[in-house]
């Protein structure tokens, strides 16, 4: 389900999240969801039962998606439409850019001038959205895990 945060060595971390869906202090994009309950796993059964609030596709989000594509038109190889990844990706921006919301992703920003491939936190910088990894939302929150030993 996840690799730094495993729910078996740390579920208070799963528990944060829902608290955070709770406060409305998070939110996950529809299409986003999609991606990750087409698949009947771990995550997807602990998204469904989290109650995380769930934004929908409304026109303005649209309108920043166009936005979006608009702004450059490399903007578009951040969906790869050979392989159907990342459908969700640019709406993740879109959402932030309506909400006003930051973007928490695990991808890295891909700094090589020749390539041809795009990234979320490229597509961000360049629309001006704030952009963090994982580490630095827990940081940032003030997240602290306590650790225990179940022998």
């Amino acid at each position: 389900m996840q690799k730094y945060y495993n729910p078996r060595f740390c579920p208070e971390y799963w528990n944060i999240l829902i608290e955070l869906g709770k406060q409305d202090k998070i939110f996950i994009p529809e299409l986003v969801y999609e991606e990750i309950t087409r698949t009947e796993d771990e995550l997807s059964r602990w998204l469904k039962a989290s109650k995380i609030p769930i934004k929908k596709i409304i026109e303005p989000v649209t309108i920043c998606l166009q936005k979006i594509y608009s702004a450059n038109p490399v903007h578009k190889n951040l969906v790869d439409n050979i392989n159907g990844r990342s459908l969700a990706d640019p709406w993740v921006i879109a959402h932030s850019i309506f909400e006003n919301a930051i973007v928490v992703t695990k991808e890295e920003k891909i700094t090589a001038l020749n390539s041809k491939r795009i990234r979320i936190p490229n597509v961000c910088d360049n629309m001006g959205v704030r952009w963090i990894n994982d580490f630095q939302f827990i940081d940032e929150l003030g997240i602290k895990f306590k650790c225990t030993l179940s022998i």
